[in-house]
């Protein structure tokens, strides 16, 4: 037989409970049997500890529910300071007779210090600090918390509504709202509370002036009748011992009253109230120099000291011209540390297993050395390679990805990759401190150098010393140091794969920034007959043969017009090239004309037979004998390479329907070579037939 046993958890005492307990009876029980004098000098001195205390917590804390028990121990401190002048009240009256310290060294202490020894500057110095007090401070503290709580408690509504909102938007977790919530219900039970305790500061002062009085009319009377004085001399014991008493029960209510002033008038200002006074009053360093030229004029009027107005005005004007250097100093260090908190926060996820899974869309991979000799060029780097991706954006219509330049230790030190979405796309191994010369020149034989490639566009090149670069571009030869080189390589990488960069997200975002009426055109397209995937693929595919799609609007307005009847992306494309050919002749002329290199009749004939159709005409295969294929090839490649010794840029001519596969077979040789149908031949265009490839 078992049993299932539950503890019980009981309250325990604990030693701050029993000791705040004791602090409470004691302060109860002063109010009815009498003290001794050196426990009423404990009692007064910390009353003034505790009252220091509060006013130095109100002075520090950010916001005021960071004191929430301010009005509990508002009303102790009262308790505590009224039972100490009920003691002393009976201290005074029994034992006033003996002198000045019959009522402790404390109160003994204050009518010696504070009043001279004359009970009537006492009394003076005693009603001013009752009616800083009473009239100034407590007046003021009690507005501000009636007007708060007042406001607080009208703002909960709307407060509570928006807390509400925020978490049906799913701007915050039910957590967050709770938070808020109590925090809510914390600020409106504060500044309540603060509206009631704020009359326990004006019941004190009212208090202590009443006290006071009673102690001196009482104590004359109890000094003339008991104790057979005369009435000058009880006058002046009971006056200086009733006055100190007042003074040493004032100046903590005062400390108190200026605590709970700082506390109500705080506001909606976060942080310290040095922060909140000193930083907005030093905040504006052309008020503190007015301030401080009208304190220098104010020393040079004739009968006014010098001194402390140049002294002052002098403080001022040198805080006005520190102050927004070390705001300066500050911000950068600011800035400084929240940039190496990023650069940690990026270097731990780099270290992330999901970071180790993204792939970068464009990454330049440096070898050790080649890495060493490029860190001074660093900001050169990152400005050329801008000003290459403003090129691209202009030139084809979309922005294309920023490359990301790392190092790797375990290529070759003088080599570089391309990466694309991490795969290397190319690499070559660069000759440090070299000039590439474009060509073969007999007149460089007598200099060092070696044979290579240029690694952007496949021509023969020379590597030769920097040392000899002036003897070089004396010759006019065209050069290229190393940056330029890698630079160049990785423009030409980035345009033979424009397709791999346009991203979906990339294509939502043209079409975002499209006019109203397009974006709703497009929608409708892609949502009728294309999707939007395909709509991507189409751009892809004019990428693809470097057609820059920024004439989005024509391109969308010529997919809508075939997309109801064709599906196939090829086949859209071939209607897009058709529309836009004004484009596509405008930007492969030159000098306005269009320079064009056709097939010769043997192929276009074969072209022709290797399309096979179907029963209604549409193209179903491209079969082509592959030793044709291969001495086209030849012929091709050959008048091609001939052309570009002459001709900076012309194109491929041959028939719509041939054309997607002349430029199949075209792209393996030149990649770069474009490849036009004669409809795609713009209206008005000069031509010029360069040759036949046969």
């Amino acid at each position: 037989m078992s049993a299932n046993h539950t503890a019980v958890v009981k309250p325990g005492f604990h030693g701050r409970d029993i000791g705040f307990a004791v602090v409470i009876v004691m302060m109860l029980t002063i109010l009815f049997l009498p003290v001794p004098t050196f426990l009423i000098d404990l009692g007064l001195a910390f009353s003034i500890a505790i009252s220091v205390l509060i006013l130095m917590v109100a002075l520090w804390i950010s916001k005021p529910l960071d004191f929430s028990s301010f009005p509990t121990i508002l009303l102790i401190a009262t308790m505590i300071r009224l039972s100490l002048n009920i003691a002393t009240t009976r201290v005074i009256l029994s034992n006033g007779h003996e002198g000045t310290h019959a009522a402790g060294n404390v109160i003994g202490g204050f009518s010696q210090f504070v009043m001279g020894g004359d009970f009537v500057i006492g009394l003076v110095v005693f009603m001013i600090l009752i009616i800083v007090n009473f009239m100034v401070i407590t007046k003021g503290a009690t507005r501000i918390a009636e007007v708060g709580a007042r406001f607080t408690l009208d703002a909960i509504p709307g407060k509570q509504m928006s807390i509400d909102a925020d978490l049906s938007a799913g701007a915050i977790d039910d957590a967050e709202a709770r938070a808020r919530r109590k925090e809510l219900e914390e600020e409106s039970s504060f500044f309540g509370s603060m509206d009631g305790a704020s009359k326990f500061v004006r019941g004190d002062a009212i208090a202590g002036l009443i006290i006071t009085a009673v102690n001196i009319f009482g104590g004359i009377i109890i000094g003339v009748t008991r104790y057979n004085m005369s009435i000058g001399e009880a006058a002046d014991i009971f006056t200086k011992l009733s006055v100190g008493d007042g003074l040493v029960s004032q100046i903590p209510a005062l400390v108190v009253s200026l605590a709970a002033g700082l506390l109500v008038s705080k506001g909606g200002t976060t942080g310290t109230a040095e922060k909140a006074v000193l930083d907005q009053l030093g905040g504006y360093p052309r008020a503190l120099f007015v301030a401080g030229i009208m304190l220098a004029i104010l020393g040079l009027m004739p009968g006014l000291p010098a001194l402390p107005f140049f002294l002052l005005a002098l403080l001022m004007m040198s805080i006005g011209y520190i102050k927004p250097i070390i705001e300066e100093r500050r911000a950068n260090e600011e800035a400084k540390e929240i940039e190496n908190k990023l650069i940690e926060k990026q270097s731990a996820e780099r270290d992330t297993v999901k970071e180790s899974l993204r792939t970068v869309e464009v990454e330049l991979v440096m070898g050790k050395q080649l890495a060493a000799r490029m860190l001074p060029k660093k900001q050169e780097i990152a400005h050329r390679m801008k000003k290459m991706r403003k090129r691209f954006a202009a030139e084809y219509g979309f922005v294309v990805p920023e490359v990301q330049v790392t190092d790797d230790f375990s290529i070759d030190p003088k080599s570089y990759q391309i990466k694309v979405h991490g795969t290397v796309v190319a690499e070559y191994k660069l000759h440090l401190g070299d000039l590439m010369v474009f060509g073969t020149h007999p007149q460089l034989n007598n200099m060092p150098k070696e044979k290579i490639k240029d690694p952007a566009y496949g021509v023969d090149a020379l590597s030769i010393p920097e040392t000899f670069s002036a003897d070089i571009r004396a010759l006019g030869l065209q050069t290229a140091d190393n940056l330029s080189v890698l630079l160049t390589h990785l423009s030409e990488v980035i345009r033979n794969n424009l397709p791999q960069l346009l991203s979906f997200s990339v294509v939502k975002q043209l079409v975002a920034q499209m006019d109203g009426d397009y974006r709703k055109l497009i929608d409708d397209v892609c949502s009728t007959h294309i999707s939007y995937p395909g709509f991507q693929s189409v751009l892809k595919l004019l990428l693809a043969e470097r057609v820059s799609i920024r004439n989005l609007t024509l391109i969308s307005e010529a997919i809508a017009e075939i997309a109801p009847s064709v599906r196939k992306s090829e086949a859209i494309v071939e209607h897009v090239r058709s529309r836009i050919s004004q484009q596509l002749c405008g930007d492969l002329t030159e000098n306005g004309v269009l320079k064009l290199l056709r097939l010769g009749n043997r192929w276009e004939m074969a072209f022709r037979e290797s399309l096979k159709r179907d029963a209604s005409g549409e193209l179903v295969q491209f079969d082509i004998d592959p030793r044709l294929l291969e001495d086209f090839s030849k012929d091709a490649d050959k008048m091609i390479k001939d052309l570009r010794q002459k001709h900076n840029q012309f194109a491929i001519v041959t028939s719509p329907d041939a054309r997607p596969y002349v430029r199949m077979i075209i792209e393996r040789l030149h990649a770069d070579m474009p490849v036009i149908s004669h409809v795609e031949i713009g209206k008005g265009i000069e031509i010029n037939i360069l040759g036949s490839i046969s």
